[in-house]
């Protein structure tokens, strides 16, 4: 299907002013920050700002779409947004000449789909609440659980690879991406099976708790064997996890770009309804799985909301990992002190500072100052990552100004 003369203008457009951004050698010195991050040699703590409330965002139409195929406005979105981002909230963005147009890969959601209630405050926002319908209630009900059989639909990637180079040749270079998966089974269960009734199941139910975990775990790695014999990985992350993932440690020894297997990859992984247990029942029902899953890959960033300042000693079991999330429920001091040199304090402020009344950009340099005081004490690598950004109450400008403060209290460019 050909773009229309006018939508490929206007794309052609964007994507000419993204590569000019692109071509600036701040791009090559923020990539040198990141990998010096991540080796844990920091020059300076890093920042990154992502799930951002796009509904809230736009100024002056700058995000406003012009196209009206639905393939262009996926394009015309992704461009707007790297260029707002840019203006207005850099922080340590990086932009490549180079859009990733994902590869259509079917047979990856183990036959399961959620059942739910939502609940919306702001019919705009894609933030809704959530009540899950267990459909995982007997042994039985735990064959609906699949194994994965993984295809490429070859017709629809063609298509998309072919429409893209329409539309950004002779601008940005497209890349077709392929799955960058990682494993978050709790997230998974507490979508088919209620969140209360996974909590209640661990300790009621341990054995058929087991058993789901088993079985998952088991989909999860056919999944991947079958993403990685069938060259369906991706490759040249980015981001893992809304951090940079820029290093010079990936890709392992004889990758092939045309065939990446996961130890050319970072992955990450996360149980967030494990706020709620103990550090023996989180190595028991998650950690002891999850071992299969990250000992494939080159390097793990681990973690999400989950506070894991008391479970520092479990995480360091965890196969090649390298980032741990500490969320804005951690004890910072704690945590800094328990990962010291080892690992990259990966703290998420709150995004609560921007949600309130009033906003108080006093409130947010004292935070992150707090943050960097006790991470140097320590000697502890850290970034600071803004995500699950669900309202800044319909003012922009307060995520820019976030973006300015963290940026001046890590000693990084606001320009």
């Amino acid at each position: 299907m050909s773009v229309s003369k006018k939508e490929r203008a206007i794309l052609r457009e964007l994507a000419k002013q993204v590569a000019e951004i692109a071509a600036l050698p701040v791009q090559q010195e923020t990539i040198s920050l990141w990998k010096a991050s991540n080796g844990l040699k920091p020059v300076r703590p890093m920042v990154m700002i992502d799930q951002v409330c796009w509904h809230e965002m736009d100024v002056d139409r700058e995000l406003a779409l012009q196209t009206q195929d639905a393939f262009c406005q996926g394009l015309e979105t992704t461009l707007r947004r790297t260029l707002y981002s840019w203006k207005h909230m850099r922080v340590d963005m990086v932009v490549e000449p180079v859009i990733d147009i994902p590869k259509v890969i079917q047979g990856t959601d183990f036959g399961m789909q959620r059942v739910e209630r939502t609940a919306a405050t702001d019919p705009l926002n894609d933030v809704v609440g959530h009540y899950y319908i267990d459909q995982l209630q007997t042994d039985e009900d735990l064959h609906k659980i699949q194994m994965p059989d993984v295809v490429l639909d070859e017709p629809a990637t063609a298509e998309a690879e072919e429409r893209a180079h329409e539309i950004l040749d002779g601008f940005l270079r497209v890349r077709m991406q392929g799955a960058l998966p990682a494993f978050a089974p709790w997230d998974a269960i507490v979508q088919w099976h209620g969140v209360e009734n996974a909590l209640v199941d661990l300790m009621d139910r341990p054995a058929f708790m087991h058993r789901m975990m088993s079985r998952l775990t088991d989909a999860y790695l056919a999944m991947l064997d079958q993403l990685e014999e069938k060259g369906l990985l991706g490759f040249g992350q980015r981001t893992i996890h809304c951090t940079g993932a820029y290093t010079d440690e990936l890709p392992a020894e004889g990758y092939d770009p045309r065939r990446p297997r996961a130890r050319d990859l970072w992955t990450y992984g996360m149980a967030q309804i494990f706020a709620a247990v103990s550090p023996a029942m989180h190595q028991e029902f998650e950690l002891d799985y999850a071992a299969r899953w990250h000992s494939r890959f080159g390097l793990v960033y681990y973690g999400c909301c989950e506070p894991l300042d008391t479970k520092i000693d479990i995480i360091r079991k965890v196969p090649h990992v390298r980032k741990i999330s500490m969320s804005p429920w951690v004890d910072v001091d704690r945590g800094a002190q328990r990962i010291g040199p080892d690992y990259v304090f990966s703290r998420k402020p709150s995004p609560a500072l921007l949600a309130g009344d009033t906003w108080e950009p006093e409130a947010v340099e004292r935070d992150l100052r707090y943050t960097l005081e006790r991470c140097n004490r320590h000697g502890c690598p850290v970034e600071f990552i803004l995500k699950d950004i669900s309202t800044v109450r319909y003012q922009p400008q307060r995520l820019w100004e976030w973006a300015d403060v963290a940026m001046r209290v890590v000693g990084g460019s606001c320009a």
